[in-house]
């Protein structure tokens, strides 16, 4: 390997980095005015659902709207709380000794928004038919699952082939979600979920509106109604919150952020996330096969002045976030040295270097842009195609047609992709491989951690891509909201405990 790196760890690093990065609970001013029950809760988001089909029809969007509003599983996770397990649509549970056995104990009094009482069957066959059709997001996760079974109408157990400590993880997915069986509602375009909201109405290009259920098992929504308001233009979004359309605007573009607190109607919160954005790099590709030429390419990169060209956002510097087990601060491991990169790329043969940067074109261009002009100081000319998403995946994520790469991932627990040669990075590293199924396969969450830092390692030392930032989204909260979630909104987006005060 051409870089060893001494690295620190973990547990005071974390910790700095959530109070520096979000702002906590109880500084952003408490609402003036009664609280109101009847109010609407009105939130600008940028990307919308092409539909409401959850199961199959893949995009952030939809767990961002649906997920806990709507749908639920046995468990879910709690964002502001780093992504800890908690309990749902089971009240409690127990993993046997072995880490193959789960049984769960199901919470008694929910209903589906069409009133039906939900049941041990609707479980057991939701999650059954998750895992045998391949049709449905995520059916994958549930593969390693060898039977689930219901031996009292208040218990469902999930037998596992083998360990995986990710498992309840899982289970807060897609595949885990929780469906009326032999349900006969569209999904394309209607809902019946367990959640504290039903889906009211879907205006296609503009706005999904959600209405409490009164029938929710747990604490009532804290507001009548939410409008989800896709605004894809960042300018526009700013001015329906300057305006006074908007509650909330999540992603507000740091340029335009003095115009929203201008009003004095609206804090800025700024919380963690888990979306990873990465420069991928070809690794089955020349002359990308070359570890000079990949670690040049990161030495050409200033990542502290990328991120702030980007602003809403902090350096990674390794593969995997704050938010998830295994994660190391590896600052240190590439800093930034044009001289050293030039000095690889001769040592490689790659002088007079020309590349193509395949970047979907819903990101801005302020990175690309960034990237041009770092790499051609050392050399290196980057042509960018900017490229439909759906071409991109075809293109790059299917066919691996590709030098360079730029996606924001967005998911949590993620690693596994470096663990996959298959995917569309090109990473084979059979150690790293290794290092992940035993830390799938342990029982012992600490040990597991470790083990995907170590991987984590490999996976940087050998500059298989560079993770250019770690996006931290900024969200204008009206002084008139409380409650409003923080980390990781643009995947889970958790709206029944939000208040809206009277004026």
């Amino acid at each position: 390997m051409l870089r060893r790196t001494a690295l620190a760890t973990s547990a005071l690093l974390i910790g700095a980095l959530l109070l520096t990065s979000c702002t906590g609970p109880g500084t952003s001013p408490a609402p003036t005015g009664d609280v109101n029950p009847d109010a609407t809760l009105t939130v600008g988001l940028s990307l919308e659902p092409s539909n409401l089909d959850i199961r199959h029809t893949s995009g952030a969007a939809l767990e961002q709207a649906l997920v806990d509003n709507v749908y639920q599983g046995l468990v879910t996770r709690n964002g502001d709380d780093d992504n800890a397990i908690v309990p749902a649509l089971a009240t409690e549970w127990t993993i046997s000794p072995d880490g193959l056995t789960y049984t769960f104990t199901l919470r008694e009094g929910v209903t589906f928004h069409d009133g039906t009482a939900m049941t041990a069957d609707d479980v057991v066959t939701s999650l059954q038919t998750a895992k045998d059709d391949a049709t449905i997001q995520n059916s994958a996760d549930l593969a390693n699952v060898a039977s689930i079974a219901s031996p009292d109408a208040s218990t469902v157990v999930l037998t596992l082939a083998q360990p995986n400590i990710d498992f309840l993880f899982t289970l807060t997915g897609r595949a885990g979600l929780v469906f009326k069986n032999a349900d006969t509602t569209n999904f394309q375009t209607a809902a019946n979920g367990t959640g504290p909201f039903t889906v009211a109405s879907r205006n296609t290009g503009q706005s999904l509106t959600l209405a409490r259920y009164d029938g929710y098992w747990g604490d009532k929504a804290g507001v009548a109604e939410v409008v989800l308001d896709y605004i894809p233009d960042r300018s526009a979004a700013v001015n329906a919150a300057v305006s006074g359309d908007l509650d909330v605007a999540l992603e507000v573009d740091p340029e335009l952020q003095s115009q929203v607190e201008g009003t004095g109607n609206f804090t800025i919160d700024t919380g963690l996330t888990t979306d990873k954005a990465t420069l991928a790099f070809n690794n089955q590709r020349a002359p990308l096969t070359d570890q000079r030429v990949r670690e040049a390419l990161r030495l050409a990169i200033d990542h502290d002045a990328l991120v702030e060209t980007v602003i809403a956002a902090q350096t990674l510097n390794g593969p995997i976030p704050p938010l998830d087990p295994g994660y190391e601060d590896l600052t240190g491991s590439v800093s930034y040295n044009p001289d050293r990169a030039r000095d690889l790329l001769a040592q490689a043969g790659a002088e007079n270097l020309e590349l193509t940067l395949t970047i979907p074109n819903v990101y801005p261009t302020s990175i690309p842009t960034f990237l041009v002009s770092s790499f051609a100081d050392v050399g290196v000319t980057l042509k960018v195609e900017s490229v439909d998403f759906s071409t991109w995946l075809q293109d790059v994520y299917t066919n691996h047609d590709y030098d360079l790469s730029f996606v924001r991932h967005v998911e949590a627990r993620d690693f596994g992709n470096w663990a996959n040669p298959t995917y569309y990075f090109g990473y084979d590293n059979a150690t790293v491989q290794s290092l992940y199924a035993q830390a799938q396969a342990t029982t012992d969450e600490q040990q597991s951690s470790d083990l995907l830092a170590e991987a984590a390692r490999i996976v940087d030392d050998e500059d298989a891509a560079d993770w250019l930032l770690l996006a931290t989204p900024r969200t204008a909260v009206g002084t008139n909201v409380a409650n409003f979630p923080k980390n990781s909104l643009n995947v889970r987006l958790p709206l029944a405990g939000v208040t809206v005060s009277s004026e």
